[in-house]
């Protein structure tokens, strides 16, 4: 049976992959490599960036597919979240076909496979037996808090971790992810956020401070920050003031 693994290599910095990403890497056959489109080559180009500085010995093989876009803000979102997953299973069915006979494949995920990530979702669509092991990296959410200096929770507090379009009056501590409509602008002006973009690589920004004071410098950064690369990846922690 071919085994796949699904490696988090971390928001961007070679720096946060783990001994356990490296070894991963070193044991497979072939890697697969996530291409977005011209726009998001740099993407692309990170991870090479990984194989090259990490794998020993003679390379494996790098097998580049083209990833299918979808719309996020999709009136019937759920169900086009469904279709968008079976056509990635259909190009992952593929590019595992591609893996010898007991062979290992590995799929490069960006943070952690475990949270805010479909690959292990599309691949249990995969219909060819297969054995997938997990391994954990950096998610965005560490890279966030280490980068402003801060703690996640406080003292004997929950916190939520909520996509951006089920964000609704912040109660408890409150991490964002995936606001491309940039949904704090309707939050209360009186929280505090800590938002960071890039996090980890060399390109990385951060503000901090009372939303209502930093949120139009937020956008106007983010707004051209996307410009700029072609894309943008940040996440932020919302929280009442103490």
């Amino acid at each position: 049976m071919k085994t796949i693994l699904v490696v988090g290599i971390g928001t961007g910095s070679a720096e946060h992959m783990t001994i356990a990403a490296i070894e991963a890497l070193n044991r497979a056959d072939v890697l697969f490599i996530p291409e977005k489109g011209a726009g998001k080559s740099d993407l692309a180009d990170i991870r090479r960036g990984i194989v090259t500085r990490f794998v020993r010995g003679a390379e494996p093989r790098q097998i580049g597919y083209a990833v299918p876009r979808r719309e996020v803000q999709d009136p019937q979102y759920e169900r086009s979240v469904a279709d968008w997953h079976q056509s990635l299973a259909d190009i992952y069915a593929v590019l595992i076909s591609d893996v010898p006979d007991n062979g290992t494949g590995a799929f490069l995920v960006w943070g952690d496979p475990g949270l805010y990530d479909s690959t292990l979702r599309i691949l249990e669509r995969v219909e060819e037996p297969i054995r997938v092991e997990v391994i954990p990296g950096i998610t965005a959410i560490q890279a966030l808090t280490a980068a402003h200096g801060i703690a996640l929770n406080r003292i004997g507090e929950p916190v939520l971790i909520t996509p951006a379009r089920k964000l609704g009056p912040v109660e408890t501590d409150t991490v964002v992810m995936l606001d491309g409509q940039m949904a704090f602008r309707d939050a209360d002006p009186d929280l505090e956020i800590f938002w960071g973009a890039y996090l980890g690589t060399p390109d990385e920004i951060l503000v901090a401070g009372r939303l209502g004071d930093v949120a139009d410098r937020i956008v106007n950064m983010r707004t051209i920050a996307r410009q700029r690369h072609g894309w943008i990846m940040d996440t932020y922690l919302l929280r009442k003031p103490e």
